[in-house]
This record gives C-alpha cells, structure tokens and sequence, in this order.
C-alpha cells in the first residue's frame, strides 16, 4: 500500500534510522488508517532467533533500596521472556555511584538497545547517555533524573511532592514554633534537591511559626550520620523533628532510641525496608514517604518492552504518586514481607 519494502515499513513501525521523513509519515497514516497492530506471535518467533537486548545499571550499595528497583526491573523482563528480552545487569558502587558511566558506556559497546539508568552522577552520565541516543539506544532514567540530556524518559516518585508529604505530616505532628532539621544525601542527585527544597517550602506553612534551621548532607554509611546527629542534638536542644531524606535512617533512629528521645524527637524518613520495621513498633518511625522502587522498575521495564517489541512511543516522563507508610498499614507494604 506504501509501494515501499517491508524492511522499510517495519523500520518505520519501530522509530528506527533510515527511512525519509516524509515515507514514515506516510507509513504511519495508513497503519493508522487499516487499524495495523502488531502480531506478537510472529514478532515472539523472530526475537527468539534474535534476542532484544536491555542494559541495566543500578548501584550495587544502598542496597535496601536499589534491590527493590532491580527486583522490580528483573521480574518484570521475565514476562517479556518468550518475546525475546535479555537482560544485561551492570551493578555501580556506591558513593557518586562508582563507575557508573563506565558501565553503561561498556553497554553500549555491547549492543544493547536499550538501558535502564539508576543516575547517581549526572555530570558523567550525561555524554554517555547522549551517545546511546544518538545511536538509537533507548535510555530510560529509573528514581532521578539526568537535566539536559538526550534521555528517552524518566521514571521516578514525584520528587517535590514526596518532600512535600513529609513537611504535611511532621506539621501536623508538631507544636507551633517547633524546629526541625533536614539530613539529605548526594547534593549532585536532583532527587535529593527536589525532596529538600518541597519540604522546607512547605513546612512553615503547616506549622505556625515553625522552622527548618538546618539541612545536613550525610554520607551513606553508619558513621557520618550518627556523627553528625550526636553534634546536632548537642547544639540544638530545642529540636523537635528529624526528616531523614535518605534511605541511610539506621544510624539516626538508633541514636534516638538509645537516648530515649522518641517522644521528643518526631522522625519521619524515606523509603521502606525490614530493618525499619523494629522502629515504626517502638514509635520511633512516625511515618515514612516510599519511593516505590519496585513499582519504578516495573513500569520501566515495561515501557521500553512495549517501545521495543511493540513499537509503542515512549512518554518523556511517568511521575508516581508516593505512599504514606505508617505504623497501621506498615505490613501491607512489598518491601517488609518475607522474600
């Protein structure tokens, strides 16, 4: 009907190079007008002899978190299996997350045709991923993203809107007047940024009078938090509210049991894993925003399957809506259930 090759029509159908624009729209416009739709039976027989191939590179540490995320990516790409999607895992380290652009440069070497990015330095992942785009490798941004970049789509909880919960929540919690500090991580994460900078917007305006009078950049391990929180408790007596940004919240409620200041001190924090459980019980934990990282991974996974084997547009971004974790609903969550 096009009067052109069935290469060219399914280079058209799929977004690929080599086919002129004005033969792509016409393609498109009687694809659309005979109701074409993909046979995933013959595109299953295809891909069976010639694998579709997904880079992932999440970080390997922060693990309570980014398992979850690779958890989410994996078990999803099983249900694409008989469609002929691969996987190749790639795991970064942890502080800046360590070599991670090299990791999804040694991806892209490889062949892969898409990539799935957990982006921990976006300064050095952003000539990466302008290189796999340029090549027509799909890059999909999974919990934060990479500015000014060629990237396909990001996946990600709303940022501001999480930081914004959290503010809700500690304001309804407290006095008028109360203090209350923020303890974030990597400043270079737009993530981190984001959540900051809705919390402290918003918490004045909850509680009357109220007040963040620090935000503190920590380390994710167990000594740099407690350091610092032990300093802070020294030189702020009057302090009311700890909103721990990231998912390093161990340490912090460890110090708050110990000392015995759960009912002084109101701490809400983010993300979910079994270790936490223990302090939600004891009422250490009022509350917890979850990024859902599971779900991330999932809808990432999916989005490129259906881009891939069905020729679907990808969205420039899909926002999750955050979950409110308290201690009544704690149980219902994926992530404190047994494996």
């Amino acid at each position: 009907m096009a009067h052109v090759s069935i290469g060219t029509v399914g280079r058209a159908l799929l977004g690929r190079k080599g086919v002129g624009k004005s033969t792509r729209e016409r393609i498109l416009s009687i694809a659309e007008a005979v109701g074409y739709k993909t046979n995933l039976a013959a595109r299953a027989l295809y891909h069976s002899r010639t694998p579709i191939r997904v880079g992932v590179c999440i970080p390997r540490e922060l693990h309570y978190y980014f398992e979850q995320l690779s958890a989410g990516v994996i078990d999803e790409a099983g249900r694409f299996e008989h469609l002929g999607i691969e996987l190749e895992l790639r795991l970064s380290g942890q502080s800046g997350f360590v070599a991670e652009a090299s990791r999804a440069s040694e991806l892209i070497a490889q062949g892969v045709q898409a990539l799935i990015i957990a982006p921990g330095d976006p300064e050095a992942l952003r000539p990466v991923i302008n290189e796999a785009e340029s090549k027509g490798i799909r890059v999909i941004c999974v919990d934060s993203d990479v500015e000014s970049s060629s990237r396909s789509t990001l996946v990600a909880t709303d940022a501001e809107v999480s930081g914004r919960i959290a503010a809700e929540l500690m304001g309804r919690f407290l006095e008028p007047g109360a203090e209350v500090v923020v303890t974030t991580g990597l400043p270079n994460v737009k993530g981190h940024l984001l959540k900051t900078a809705g919390f402290c917007q918003l918490f004045p305006q909850i509680c009357e009078g109220g007040k963040v009078v620090e935000v503190i950049e920590t380390l994710d391990d167990d000594d740099d938090p407690m350091r610092k929180c032990i300093s802070l408790l020294e030189r702020r007596k009057s302090l009311r509210g700890i909103y721990v940004r990231t998912g390093n919240c161990l340490p912090i409620c460890r110090l708050i049991s110990a000392l015995g200041l759960s009912d002084k001190i109101q701490v809400i924090t983010s993300d979910l894993f079994g270790e936490m459980v223990p302090y939600f019980e004891r009422g250490v934990i009022k509350a917890s925003v979850n990024g859902r990282p599971y779900v991330q991974g999932q809808i990432a996974m999916r989005l490129l399957a259906d881009h891939l084997v069905r020729g679907n547009s990808l969205p420039t971004h899909q926002l999750l809506n955050p979950q409110i974790v308290l201690r009544s609903n704690l149980r219902l969550f994926r992530e404190v259930r047994p494996a």
